[in-house]
């Protein structure tokens, strides 16, 4: 009888983790990259923006402050701050509504009411697995403004990994959010 060969090597790949990211970042190991998302432990590279991109979130922002404060509300507006959603997902999305903005570190996924994607060359993304990713999360509330089709996609209650409700309007139309009562924003122009 010959020998039994030995079997293949069984290649796995070893998911990062937040702490695993800051201390890279720490370090210095981004320097040269610019901005980085950790999505399912997997480091993904965060496209340049261009001015429609950058518009829509600017603006978006500037209309999301100005609606919670003519509620009383003191939810804090954050831009590109990353999300501590789980110890293997840290995004980075465009706008975010936190009642825990203040301290060091990342923003803790349980303090985040509202996460907004602007998509203009990642829509697939922001519906597929970022959906996902935030649905899991516990994110009560999700936005996807398309800027090239001029649509929102609304989603809210998370449901495992998808979420219950959704919605989808038009750039023009006013915008409600589905979780945050009286809050609105006008579309017009985004």
């Amino acid at each position: 009888m010959g020998q039994l060969a030995a079997p293949p090597p069984v290649r796995k790949r070893v998911p990062l983790r937040i702490a695993d990211v800051d201390l890279l970042y720490r370090r210095g190991a981004f320097d040269d990259y610019g901005r980085v998302e950790l999505i399912g432990g997997e480091l993904i590279y965060v496209n340049a923006e261009y001015r429609p991109h950058m518009m829509a979130k600017s603006e978006c922002a500037y209309r999301l402050r100005r609606a919670l404060e003519a509620i009383g509300s003191t939810l804090f507006v954050g831009i590109e701050g990353s999300v501590a959603v789980s110890d293997h997902d840290l995004p980075r999305p465009d706008i975010i509504l936190t009642s825990d903005a203040y301290g060091d570190g990342p923003v803790p996924g349980a303090s985040v009411t509202l996460v907004v994607e602007i998509a203009d060359t990642t829509v697939q993304l922001d519906l597929g697995r970022k959906q996902r990713l935030y649905a899991k999360g516990g994110i009560p509330e999700y936005w996807v403004f398309d800027v090239t089709g001029k649509t929102v996609h609304q989603m809210a209650k998370p449901a495992g990994a998808s979420y219950r409700t959704k919605a989808q309007s038009n750039f023009g139309d006013p915008l409600t959010a589905l979780t945050i009562p009286r809050l609105t924003i006008d579309t017009t122009g985004l």
